[in-house]
């Protein structure tokens, strides 16, 4: 089953002066593990922790996630 939101949370952090995953962890409340999880597709974030990314990027929601629904299998 693939995952069927996506995100653009790497290449946000690369433009964000190269922010770690372990700094982004922190900003947001979680672990850095948890960040891999989620860039990786593996993890689909919580709404509000999504709303916490977005914040700290000062991005719109629906340019640091995507929904695909050919991709959900339900």
């Amino acid at each position: 089953m693939d995952n069927p939101v996506s995100n653009n949370i790497r290449k946000l952090r690369f433009f964000h002066d190269e922010m770690t995953q372990k700094e982004l962890a922190k900003k947001v409340g979680v672990t850095r593990q948890t960040i891999v999880a989620i860039e990786n597709a593996k993890y689909a974030p919580s709404l509000e922790l999504a709303f916490r990314i977005a914040y700290v990027f000062d991005t719109p929601l629906e340019e640091v996630f995507s929904y695909d629904p050919k991709e959900d299998s339900v």
